[in-house]
């Protein structure tokens, strides 16, 4: 049926990509290791080398771009070089090194971008830090335990007076604060006018010429959806190898630089690593995105996304169901969004099958032809990309095969296999944290990514794979019967039809399955009277009733306890970033939601008026 259904289908519009040579073996005792025999290729021992190459091949073309009212404050290559030169010239200075380095609390902003690379460029690492824990934050509690990790030697903030409160309370008063506004009453304020105004000398090149595979460009450090964040060190080797893989999957943006326009954070690994870097290795052009997937924060990528015409997408589901909305009724934004687009991706989450036709049917009412929907998986870790999918498929899901350079290692865990990588692009360890380390590898030096995969077509690894749940996240019913938790979120978040924008599974040690929803209240919304106050819209008899309805189909499509939700409550009280339950960027920490509301967990199963069951759409 699928097979037909293809047939049927417009052309995928034409994007160069790879043609992997997948080869695997299988141990006796249930191990695969799977491979590519097409060699990764050589990379540069130092990343930066090609700000110096592009300053020579494309001097006037944009690198970066940064929304100024109605137009576009730009950076090209060659004002990246004379930029990153003054900047790592004034950072030499600042003594700052391995043991001290420099500290990015603001968020994605062309002046970050030249602070990070201007460090990076002579041999300076950098750390991004998600600006929640020192703006959303109360207590400080993650920003202390990520600077007692690093000790940093100089803080870079974009205006100094929203972060006061926080640098006040976590940095001592000797590290000084470069900032472009504002001051402080508390640190040594440094203007970055001061710090551009630099003359770059000969330190700088006998800086950047000691920098090689193993030095430490940057710390990153992991999200926290399962832990306390943790600083993973990324080396040049690390981030060269890893541009080289994705050079070698999306190999249309060799012939054509990309065009990219990104909202997501460069603390996070999907951009502050893959797409920061891709556009530069590439000498392609980011366009900085200040909106977010979020009802409010998707008007200003709207804006966005009517003036620049990207080649490659990137979003999170939620994101791209809000675009799909948009698009639907805005010819202009459609238009221009699909105009030069050779590959959309997601990742962060499962993408809900409604939302791939959606982007599907768009493309092809508005170009056509269909655009490639990929995605893969990676880690903070795996700098990040390690497998890809971009062959065209018909639905979401596959995750595709390892990367050029990199090899899987499947081990049987209870009836799971565990995914584990070993690559050039997989980080020696945490910063200043061994045993940590130690744990993170096995015994052959494969990285421990902690998650699940299952073959696409059982034995055949050239089919790709899905994923398979978080190893941690999953329990056991009353019966003793395993529950993929990961799998289950994404299916329930599915046939939830766009109401909601994930879910918590709730039923350890018990004999039913029951899940907690996170609201999407613009879909919501669509259901119930306008001018309904936004507290009262997930409780809305209306929304019930859906919601409900919804249910009981998932139920009848169910195939045993361990895949049946019976019943559901939709979250009122958004989850906390400072209680761990989810991060800056929307992951959502399973086990802290249901440490942090057992109370809920208990009322579920005693049928309070918020449960819903699928046998009563209008209970209220």
């Amino acid at each position: 049926m699928t097979a037909n259904r293809s047939e049927t289908r417009p052309d995928v519009r034409a994007a160069k990509v790879w043609n992997p040579d997948l080869k695997w073996d299988e141990r006796t005792d249930g191990t695969t290791l799977i491979w590519r025999e097409d060699a990764l290729g050589d990379y540069p021992d130092r990343l930066t080398d090609i700000i110096d190459h592009w300053a020579e091949q494309r001097p006037e073309h944009t690198w970066m771009a940064q929304r100024d009212g109605d137009d576009w404050r730009r950076v090209s290559y060659r004002e990246l070089r004379d930029s990153v030169r003054r900047i790592g010239q004034w950072l030499l200075g600042q003594n700052l090194s391995d043991e001290r380095p420099l500290i990015i609390l603001s968020g994605n902003s062309l002046e970050h971008a030249l602070m990070a690379l201007g460090a990076q460029y002579v041999g300076i690492p950098s750390a991004a830090i998600s600006p929640a824990y020192a703006l959303i934050s109360t207590d400080y509690d993650k920003l202390k335990s990520i600077t007692e990790q690093i000790t940093p030697g100089v803080v870079f903030v974009q205006s100094a007076r929203p972060f006061a409160p926080s640098i006040a309370a976590v940095f001592g008063p000797d590290i000084p604060v470069v900032t472009l506004e504002g001051s402080l009453d508390t640190h040594q304020t440094v203007p970055w006018a001061q710090v551009i105004a630099t003359e770059a000398g000969s330190d700088v090149d006998e800086a950047h010429r000691a920098v090689g595979p193993d030095t430490v460009a940057k710390f990153l450090f992991t999200s926290g959806t399962t832990g306390s964040p943790k600083a993973v060190i990324q080396t040049n080797r690390m981030l060269a190898s890893n541009m080289v893989m994705v050079q070698n999957c999306f190999a249309f943006m060799v012939e054509e630089p990309p065009v990219i326009c990104d909202w997501a954070p460069w603390n996070h690994t999907a951009s502050g690593n893959k797409v920061f870097n891709m556009a530069l290795f590439n000498g392609g052009t980011y366009y900085i995105d200040e909106g977010k997937p979020t009802p409010k924060g998707i008007a200003e990528t709207i804006r966005n996304l009517r003036e620049v015409s990207p080649t490659w997408y990137f979003n999170v589901p939620a994101g791209f169901e809000a675009l799909v909305h948009a698009m639907k009724d805005d010819d202009a934004l459609r238009q221009s969004f699909f105009r030069d687009l050779r590959m959309l991706m997601y990742a962060g989450a499962g993408m809900a099958s409604h939302t791939w036709d959606d982007l599907e049917r768009l493309a092809v009412q508005t170009v056509g032809e269909r655009i490639r929907i990929v995605t893969g998986l990676g880690a903070t870790e795996t700098a990040p990309f390690a497998m890809q999918c971009v062959d065209p498929k018909d639905a979401p899901g596959n995750i595709g095969v390892p990367a050029s350079g990199v090899t899987l290692k499947l081990v049987p865990t209870g009836d799971k296999l565990e995914v584990r990588v070993k690559g050039p692009n997989v980080t020696p360890g945490y910063w200043r944290a061994p045993k940590l380390t130690q744990d993170a590898f096995d015994e052959e030096g494969f990285y421990r990514l902690g998650d699940a995969l299952r073959y696409a077509v059982p034995g055949d690894p050239t089919q790709g794979f899905y994923f398979d749940g978080r190893i941690a996240e999953n329990f056991k019913l009353q019966t003793g019967t395993w529950v993929a938790v990961g799998a289950l979120r994404a299916k329930i978040v599915d046939q939830m039809g766009g109401l909601v924008s994930d879910a918590v599974i709730v039923g350890e040690n018990r004999d039913a399955l029951a899940a907690f929803l996170v609201p999407s209240l613009s879909a919501m919304r669509a259901l119930v009277p306008d001018g309904t106050p936004d507290d009262e819209v997930p409780g809305h008899p209306a929304v019930r009733a859906r919601i409900a309805q919804h249910l009981a189909g998932h139920v009848a499509a169910s195939t045993g306890s361990a895949t049946r939700i019976s019943r559901v409550m939709v979250l009122t009280e958004p989850l906390s970033l400072d209680r761990g339950e989810v991060t800056d960027k929307g992951s959502v920490n399973q086990r802290a939601v249901l440490r942090n509301r057992a109370d809920l967990v208990e009322r579920m199963y005693e049928d309070t008026p918020e449960v819903i069951l699928p046998e009563a759409p209008s209970a209220g």
